[in-house]
């Protein structure tokens, strides 16, 4: 039993965890039990992370890049304070001070392949890795550090923490191309695992920290792009967007997600072990509260309501019958 339930829970758990990943059947061979364990043992710690702590959801946004070494070397400045915060590469080297970016701006351009002054290819890629307010910015920037390792292999990068502000974050700026020539062009499944990898990392230093999509937290918010914000602060915004996702993708994506939920929940219910009943509990009352199912209820109760005065209705010629007292 506790193996079919370790497998329900792999193989529902991955679609809503790992989409696009390789699922693993619910009906492993004896050799794969060890593993199926592990496994499953992640996916109970993503649920509760996701239904009962209700972890930190990680950030990692591309807010921009370069197209020219003038508007890297500017990007530079900026995230630096002109050289007055640590800069940190992709050896490891920390500098900071007028001196050092120059020497870091020359090396862009001319090391590996060239960057022209000005130029219309993206040359460089912005990335921002944030945090909640309250998490130790140390391990925001060797989280961020770790994660550049593993994803930006083999491109030059440099990052700098901002501490100063509410939420302590790393802005990274990525070479475009690598040492090899190859170049990064970050997809929304790029985006994803980046997020997942930068929240292993956090998890590393024992900071709570989740990367779940929205459709698996069943959150609807319809975050703005960067040139929205931008376009809004200084006035230029002609149109606000809304607030909610409502298409027909975002309803979908949310009830696959919801039937992946239902069947996790059934699998734990039915489990001999106390704390996965106990789980069970909590994934069906984070079921409860998904905005699409609070919808549905309340869409349902003007339905009941009318129901109960419809059976009122017939029940009130009974109840004012005279009685047999009142017939004699």
């Amino acid at each position: 039993m506790t193996q079919s339930i370790d497998g329900v829970l792999v193989e529902w758990g991955d679609r809503l965890f790992y989409p696009g990943n390789r699922r693993v059947r619910s009906q492993p061979t004896p050799r794969l039990d060890a593993q199926l364990r592990r496994q499953a043992a992640v996916i109970r710690g993503r649920i509760q992370a996701t239904v009962s702590r209700r972890s930190v959801q990680v950030m990692v946004k591309v807010t921009g890049g370069g197209r020219s070494m003038a508007a890297i070397a500017a990007h530079f400045r900026y995230i630096s304070k002109a050289g007055r915060l640590d800069i940190e590469d992709d050896r490891g080297d920390v500098r900071h001070g007028k001196e050092a970016l120059h020497d870091l701006v020359e090396q862009w351009r001319y090391g590996g392949t060239p960057i022209d002054e000005v130029g219309h290819r993206r040359e460089a890629f912005n990335i921002m890795l944030s945090m909640p307010s309250g998490t130790d910015p140390a391990f925001v920037r060797a989280a961020a550090r770790e994660f550049a390792r593993d994803e930006l292999l083999g491109h030059r990068y440099v990052m700098v923490l901002h501490d100063h502000q509410a939420h302590p974050h790393v802005h990274l700026s990525v070479k475009a191309s690598s040492m090899l020539g190859d170049r990064l062009n970050p997809r929304k499944a790029d985006l994803h695992r980046w997020r997942e990898t930068f929240a292993e990392k956090l998890r590393g230093y024992g900071i709570e920290a989740e990367a779940s999509r929205q459709a698996t937290r069943g959150a609807t918010r319809n975050f703005d792009p960067l040139w929205r914000v931008k376009a809004q602060d200084e006035g230029r915004l002609r149109e606000a967007k809304k607030g909610s996702k409502t298409g027909e993708r975002a309803r979908l994506s949310r009830a696959e997600a919801l039937a992946a939920w239902g069947r996790i929940e059934a699998a734990l219910a039915s489990s001999s072990e106390a704390t996965d009943r106990v789980l069970a509990t909590d994934v069906r009352e984070f079921i409860k509260r998904q905005p699409v199912v609070q919808e549905m209820l309340k869409k349902r109760q003007p339905v009941q309501q009318e129901m109960i005065k419809e059976r009122q209705r017939e029940v009130a010629p009974l109840r004012d019958r005279p009685g047999p007292e009142k017939l004699r």
